[in-house]
């Protein structure tokens, strides 16, 4: 459903712009409203979850056993931390200042399309990312079968 990499500004008030290509989309399979969280992967991103899909992912974060702590950090991270959000008549959504100040978002940020959410990145950790490069030792035999 979304992809694609957008240079965002955040304004005064912690708002970004959802990219005109996807406020359709987010409006129409959303109901208008998105769920933001932390990306328990990587430092320095948010996750953006459409409501439907965050409803039924929160549910099985939910029935994962407490007693592990990888799951009741998954829990704390995703669930424990997820705001939903609406977009105003502007397109826009308010991150939450402790979501923005958490993950290093500032004024400027990356907004990427990942099929079934949104990524926020701080653009210094999109930039770090990015320079980061594949090596022989990072491919697992599924990842060679495919066509890049």
């Amino acid at each position: 459903m979304f992809q694609g990499e957008t240079a965002i500004t955040i304004d005064d008030k912690g708002r970004l712009a959802i990219p005109s290509s996807h406020r359709d989309a987010v409006v129409r399979e959303c109901g208008n409203r998105l769920v933001i969280t932390y990306n328990p992967f990587e430092s320095g991103s948010l996750y953006l979850y459409p409501l439907p899909a965050w409803e039924r992912l929160r549910d099985q974060v939910n029935a994962l056993p407490r007693a592990k702590a990888v799951n009741r950090m998954l829990q704390l991270k995703l669930v424990g931390a997820a705001s939903v959000v609406e977009l105003d008549g502007n397109g826009r959504v308010s991150v939450p200042a402790s979501h923005r100040a958490a993950v290093g978002i500032e004024k400027k940020a990356v907004l990427l399309g990942m099929g079934d959410k949104f990524e926020l990145w701080s653009e210094q950790a999109h930039h770090a990312q990015i320079r980061q490069t594949l090596s022989d030792q990072d491919m697992g035999d599924a990842l060679l079968d495919l066509k890049l």
